[in-house]
């Protein structure tokens, strides 16, 4: 308990001197207010941008497309990676495929989507789903694959059909798996939503940050990075909020069988 007391008290204490630095750092070195605003214009501006740009309307936006590319390209993700995780010859002859969606970049895709859905939230879900897919797929595939054969071999002597070995023994064992893909998920969907956004949008953050760019309007544009961010840091405390819920009922036995 002490331990983790210093532990907060040391990363509020960077918080500060961060923000401190931010505020006076900037005008100590000299740095005009077009390349380096300082904390306070930046809070100004979000208070502008809160009354005549719909900053909330567009955080929501972008928050509700990272929440659906997130969760869809998660369940995309758990149901290839448990399929190709329980029939290697499946693998064998998909795993190029989905190798080649992985290594093509995602920023490519962005224009293609707009062309094909308009400047909808679509593009940007799609983007998410495409980036979210692959960390959880791949976390999931080789927990089951790693599963300790004893434990399979236990069940099965107890005469346990195929649906009850994968429930009882190979998804619980992926759990731990699943949930650092997730981790990893989490922030990465921000950043498919943003380029989506910033390639072909009309709404949300990424919007926001492009017309402030175009505006040469610094203090916006660190307006939006900042509403991106703690966005990605409430989606990943969201998954570690999950995890610790949902690991604290599994059996240890079962989470050290990876």
């Amino acid at each position: 308990m002490r331990n983790l007391n210093t532990s907060v008290l040391g990363s509020v204490a960077l918080l500060i001197l961060f923000l401190l630095l931010w505020q006076w750092g900037p005008g100590l070195l000299g740095m005009p207010e077009f390349v380096m605003p300082q904390l306070s214009r930046v809070a100004q501006e979000s208070l502008v941008m809160w009354q005549s740009s719909g900053l909330l309307q567009h955080t929501l936006i972008t928050a509700f497309e990272i929440i659906v590319g997130f969760g869809l390209g998660a369940l995309l993700g758990v149901a290839i990676g448990v399929s190709l995780g329980l029939s290697p010859s499946a693998e064998a002859m998909l795993s190029p495929y989905i190798l080649a969606l992985q290594i093509a970049p995602k920023v490519a895709f962005a224009p293609l989507f707009v062309m094909w859905l308009g400047y909808t939230i679509y593009p940007k879900i799609l983007i998410a789903i495409l980036i979210v897919f692959f960390p959880v797929m791949i976390n999931v595939l080789s927990a089951i694959r790693t599963v300790d054969p004893d434990m399979i071999n236990l069940v099965r002597t107890m005469n346990a059909s195929r649906w009850q070995i994968f429930r009882l023994v190979e998804f619980p064992s992926a759990m731990a798996a699943l949930f650092s893909g997730l981790r990893i998920a989490s922030t990465l969907a921000v950043i498919g939503v943003t380029v989506g956004e910033l390639v072909g949008g009309n709404q949300g953050l990424g919007f926001l940050l492009v017309d402030a760019e175009g505006q040469g309007n610094t203090a916006g544009v660190f307006v939006a990075i900042v509403m991106l961010t703690l966005i990605g840091v409430l989606a990943y405390g969201a998954v570690v909020w999950a995890e610790k819920r949902v690991l604290h009922y599994l059996p240890k036995a079962m989470l050290s069988t990876q």
